[in-house]
This record gives C-alpha cells, sequence and structure tokens, in this order.
C-alpha cells in the first residue's frame, strides 16, 4: 500500500495516515491478520519522525483497526462492519454538525444551508 501526505493540507499528518490506513483497511486493501509497515520502517519510508508514525498507529489501536503485538508487530484487526459503520456514522455526524456552526458564523439561513447540502448532495451523486 502506498501513502500519500501533503503538506499543505490543513489535516495533520498522523491523521492523514490514519485515515488512510483505515479507508485501506475498510475497503480490503489491506487484509485481516495482515502486518503494517513498523514504526520505524514508516517513518523512514515517508520522511517523517518516527513519533508521527507512533501517533497514527496509536490512534489505529485505539480505533479497534489495528492491534499492536509487543516484539511482532502491528496487525490489522478482524473488522467488525457494524460497529466500523457505526464509527463512520458518528464521523459523518461530527462533520455535519461541524458545518452547521460555520454556516450560522457566516450568517446563513436555514433555506440558504439546505440549498447548499442539495447541490453539493448533487454533485456528489451525479444526479
Amino acid at each position: 500500500m502506498k501513502l500519500t501526505l501533503s503538506n499543505s493540507s490543513q489535516t495533520p499528518i498522523y491523521e492523514q495516515i490514519k485515515e488512510q490506513f483505515k479507508n485501506a483497511i475498510l475497503g480490503g486493501e489491506v487484509s485481516e491478520g495482515e502486518m503494517l509497515p513498523s514504526i520505524r520502517t514508516l517513518a523512514k519510508e515517508l520522511k517523517i519522525s518516527v513519533i508521527t508514525t507512533t501517533r497514527a498507529y496509536q490512534d489505529l489501536e485505539q480505533e479497534g483497526f489495528v492491534k499492536s503485538i509487543q516484539g511482532k508487530g502491528v496487525f490489522v484487526l478482524p473488522t467488525n462492519t457494524e460497529l466500523m459503520r457505526e464509527r463512520l456514522l458518528q464521523e459523518v455526524e461530527d462533520c455535519i454538525v461541524e458545518s452547521i456552526q460555520k454556516a450560522n458564523r457566516v450568517g446563513l439561513s436555514l433555506e440558504e444551508f439546505r440549498a447548499l447540502i442539495d447541490v453539493l448532495i448533487k454533485e456528489e451523486y451525479h444526479e
């Protein structure tokens, strides 16, 4: 699996790594039981700090995507699709709440916000 990092992104590097691994796991690109690159190897390949890769792996473990086994490595856990779906739904809800708060800050009315959402949905779903 090839990871791509963006220095110009607002998203922290550890978060970019975590999200790419999550997407690869959920998309089946990385299989259950597969060993991820070691923290040091990944840091060296990406030319970033070991602290950054450690944070990404710790977050993945806390979210139930991987398990770190001392002296052996970091392995992909079996995916509980219902649990993963719930976590992703929670992320969607968080993003929607954040969007509503930003819309309020810039003074969008409810009708303007709904119209914006409708346009974006139509674009995304190619309707």
